[in-house]
């Protein structure tokens, strides 16, 4: 666990010693501020709620989180850190897991300073604050099922242009399987079992449930282990490529 402590600090570090951190955070704000009061218009509904708000954050995890998990891999193999960091005193799978983790509370970061927004729906009326808890852990837990499919992604290629294609390539299929768009495809010539299965995979789908105020065992188990699968996913990549 110390080994794991370190690597997370040196990685959480290593965000903030560029300006791509502020940049990204400054980014995700705006971004957030702009589709919650513009697109959402969250003032003319007249609710005290933030369902507006955290709507969108499957669509702006789907090209801000890519942007982030992008450099953990690809650019220590391209420039051939990799090796070096493999090599230290280290369990492999503290390597994997701190570098995740750094990305993971860099995320939450710029979540947490979203809390304004937080401050302004209860001055302006009278919301139901465990809702909106149980939203933030989980949009939370949404940018952890990102960023472990982006680290996957990272893993596959020393090109961080292409690892952030591919992770939002692979971030929209998980976020488009439980909408209309895809389950009115299959519906009507699938079994029901089948389309509810499809439905299970989206991010969407777990979020939604989530967000009604109940943090279900179910969804916890599903961002959980899809946590774990890209983990290990990343894991055998790194071991292959290592091997290679």
């Amino acid at each position: 666990m110390r080994q794991m402590y370190a690597i997370f600090k040196r990685e959480l570090g290593s965000f903030f010693v560029t300006p791509l951190a502020y940049v990204f955070i400054v980014i995700f704000l705006l971004a957030i501020g702009a589709f919650t009061f513009y697109l959402g218009q969250w003032y003319e509904a007249g609710e005290a709620s933030l369902r507006g708000f955290f709507g969108f954050h499957p669509w702006l995890y789907l090209f801000l989180i890519p942007a982030i998990s992008m450099r953990m891999w690809a650019e220590e193999r391209k420039s051939g850190t990799m090796e070096l960091l493999l090599t230290l005193p280290a369990p492999f799978w503290a390597s994997v897991v701190g570098k995740y983790l750094a990305a993971w509370a860099f995320a939450a970061i710029a979540l947490f300073l979203t809390f304004p927004i937080w401050i302004t729906v209860n001055y302006l009326g009278e919301p139901d604050n465990g809702v909106i808890f149980a939203s933030y852990i989980g949009s939370l837990l949404m940018a952890g099922g990102y960023l472990a499919i982006g680290s996957c992604m990272s893993a596959v290629t020393t090109n961080q242009v292409i690892a952030f294609v591919l992770s939002v390539v692979v971030c929209f299929l998980f976020t488009l399987s439980g909408l209309p768009l895809v389950l009115d495809f299959f519906a009507g010539w699938v079994p029901q079992a089948v389309l509810n299965t499809i439905a299970s995979f989206s991010f969407v789908t777990h979020f939604d449930a989530i967000m009604d105020g109940v943090i279900d065992l179910r969804d916890l188990v599903y961002f959980a282990s899809l946590i774990a699968v890209w983990l290990v996913a990343t894991g055998i990549v790194i071991d292959l490529k290592r091997a290679g």
